[in-house]
């Protein structure tokens, strides 16, 4: 049997954020009000409070802002070492997702890599995890 990743549990605001990457799109929710970005997702801006919010798909690129390298095995599904990585998302500004880096090693990583994201389909779930650009 395979080790999986722990996953979400689905709900109706949370949903196009974890199933987009099975068309390839980043999701965040937005105000189609105030035109924030609301993450994570809710039904209600943060911002203006307008019930009008969407999903809408974003470039999936950004900068990691912070990260952390982590050596311990604390899960079976993660081989040590890993990334885990704030990464600040291109054209949603005061938008943070917090993912690891995938597809390099964990030392070659550092503050103001370009990421795009790439996706892990695990039972249903797209889980967002991103890989250096370059």
């Amino acid at each position: 049997m395979a080790v999986t990743r722990p996953l979400p549990r689905l709900d109706a605001d949370n949903r196009p954020f974890w199933t987009g990457g099975a068309e390839g799109r980043l999701l965040l929710h937005r105000c189609q009000d105030c035109k924030s970005f609301v993450h994570p997702p809710r039904p209600v801006c943060r911002y203006c409070l307008s019930e009008n919010v969407v999903p809408e798909a974003v470039a999936g690129t950004g900068v990691v802002d912070s990260f952390t390298v982590n050596h311990q095995k604390f899960h079976p599904a993660f081989e040590v070492p890993y990334v885990i990585a704030r990464i600040a998302i291109d054209g949603a500004p005061g938008v943070y997702l917090t993912s690891n880096i995938v597809g390099c090693p964990a030392d070659s990583v550092d503050f103001g890599d370009r990421v795009k994201v790439t996706f892990l389909q695990q039972d249903g779930v797209w889980l967002p995890l991103f890989e250096k650009l370059g």
